[in-house]
């Protein structure tokens, strides 16, 4: 069955590249790699409509999704929307073509859209809920002109259930377009497939450890994980607030900046975060800080534990990025040690996490108009009542049942808070003030955990691909507000390497 929809499949990848080079020659729009600048050039052109662009999105997913599963369900308006923004720009003539007006956007399948599109976190339990608003980074976005293209496949509940990453109910399993065995990584798998694979113009994840870092890196596109509270929550099936962001995966750093741009700033619904974060946010945005000499100056470091166990090509990779940065006026420390101890750190974040998402799910669920499941208790009955379907017996839900049993913020869970504050105060922070660092650097989303528990940023950039052509990545990472630099830093390294190629759906 496999290799029947590869031979398909490669019959219409043929095809399409065969009209992409037709269309490149007669100056028509060249759909596959467009970028939101080129989108923005050809509507401003006229060489593109919305609807164009729409229609071709929804084609690449009618024709790879079959094999991808990364896309759960598109949006039964989205020609719709894409009518009105194309009009939109007729009645302006041609001055709302900026930024995502018009632009098709995929949305992970935790992130609330109040319209015919489903809000489920992959999991069956949620299906025919019904929200009260839009997320609040949905809102943006609609108000910016984008158009709401459809959702994308996360691993169920973003990866509380021990699934196999990319995996959900509702979907079934994400493939990695560039090997189809290696994991896409989770739980952001079907934005970061599907903005690889040509299937949306821009994606939206989210991240509480990991989730848009690591997929971002096993699928070769750039992800932006945001300063926790620079973009909101509201709306979006939790975790835990502490470690929760919204951001975007997109093949280049211009466009993921261009989303970055779109979705941040203050939110009543999530008034506290945001409007703590709002004061990172700089006049003119972050598209002023997409510098091609944005290496020049800056103080990387290089912690040596994350740069330990990886093959002698990576390392090579590894290294040679670390000249360029250099070769472009980067002054790189290497061998950096975080000086704290963090050993505790996952044990301490899981049981703070425990408690912070049964108490946060809690409050998600019990807000929604309608939904079958009301509580973290109702969705570990529905699986229990759904075994098959929700794959129990492959995955089981020890995670949900351990949230389960928790009793909110107690005096364990106070400790777990003042230690990992403690482990962010004396690790990266001190680290970063006693080098004057503007970034560390680390292979993938190793530096994850790290950037997690002090709700820090970072920046994941294709880096290459091992033997067998599954990419990897290096990630910039900062303290909070370092967006400006770590965009700096990313742009001019993806510019000075250029690293990124479509992919290769290889077996």
């Amino acid at each position: 069955m496999v290799d029947l929809r590869l031979q398909v499949f490669a019959a219409v990848m043929g095809a399409a590249l065969a009209a992409a080079a037709a269309a490149a020659g007669s100056g028509q729009f060249e759909f596959q790699e467009a970028t939101v600048d080129a989108i923005q050039l050809g509507f401003r052109s006229g060489t593109l409509t919305s609807m164009a662009l729409v229609r071709f999105y929804l084609d690449q997913i009618a024709r790879l999704n079959p094999l991808l599963r990364a896309v759960i369900e598109v949006n039964p308006d989205a020609l719709v929307q894409a009518e009105r923004a194309d009009a939109e720009r007729s009645a302006s003539g041609g001055r709302c073509a900026a930024g995502l007006h018009g632009v098709p956007v995929l949305l992970k399948d935790n992130i609330a859209t109040r319209d015919r599109l489903n809000t489920t976190a992959g999991s069956l339990a949620l299906l025919g809920s019904v929200v009260r608003r839009d997320a609040g980074v949905v809102a943006r976005l609609r108000r910016a002109g984008a158009v709401i293209l459809g959702k994308a496949n996360p691993s169920e509940w973003s990866n509380f259930r021990p699934v196999e990453s990319g995996w959900s109910a509702r979907a079934g399993q994400t493939l990695n377009p560039y090997v189809l065995t290696a994991t896409p990584c989770g739980s952001s798998a079907g934005p970061g497939v599907a903005a690889a694979a040509n299937m949306a113009a821009v994606t939206l994840g989210s991240e509480t450890d990991g989730s848009i870092l690591c997929p971002s890196s096993s699928n070769s596109v750039v992800g932006i994980k945001p300063t926790v509270g620079l973009t909101s929550r509201s709306g979006v099936i939790p975790i835990t607030p502490r470690q929760d962001t919204i951001g975007p995966m997109c093949r280049t750093v211009s466009d993921a900046v261009h989303v970055l741009d779109a979705i941040v700033g203050y939110d009543e619904f999530d008034a506290e975060a945001t409007g703590a974060a709002s004061k990172y946010i700089p006049p003119g945005g972050y598209t002023q800080f997409l510098r091609i000499d944005g290496l020049r100056g800056k103080r990387i470091g290089v912690p040596a534990v994350f740069f330990q166990g990886y093959d002698d090509l990576r390392m090579a990779a590894y290294e040679k990025h670390l000249n360029t940065m250099r070769e472009h006026g980067a002054i790189v420390i290497k061998g950096l040690d975080i000086a704290t101890n963090f050993s505790d750190l996952h044990e301490q974040e899981t049981l703070l996490m425990n408690a912070e998402f049964k108490l946060s799910l809690n409050a998600y669920l019990s807000d929604l108009l309608r939904s079958p499941v009301r509580s973290l208790a109702d969705v570990i009955a529905f699986n229990n009542a759904h075994p098959v379907e929700e794959r129990l017996k492959d995955f089981g839900q020890p995670e949900l049942i351990a949230a389960e049993e928790t009793n909110g913020i107690g005096p364990k869970e106070r400790a777990a808070i003042r230690r990992l504050d403690e482990i962010s105060t004396e690790g990266l922070e001190k680290l970063m003030r006693e080098h004057r660092l503007d970034a560390i650097v680390a292979p993938n989303s190793d530096a994850s955990s790290v950037l997690a528990i002090g709700g820090y940023p970072g920046i994941a950039v294709p880096a290459g691909y091992d033997r067998v052509g599954i990419p990897f990545a290096i990630c910039f990472g900062g303290l909070k507000g370092y967006e400006p630099r770590l965009i700096e830093m990313a742009y001019a390294f993806e510019q000075a390497t250029k690293v990124r190629r479509p992919p290769t759906f290889k077996r």
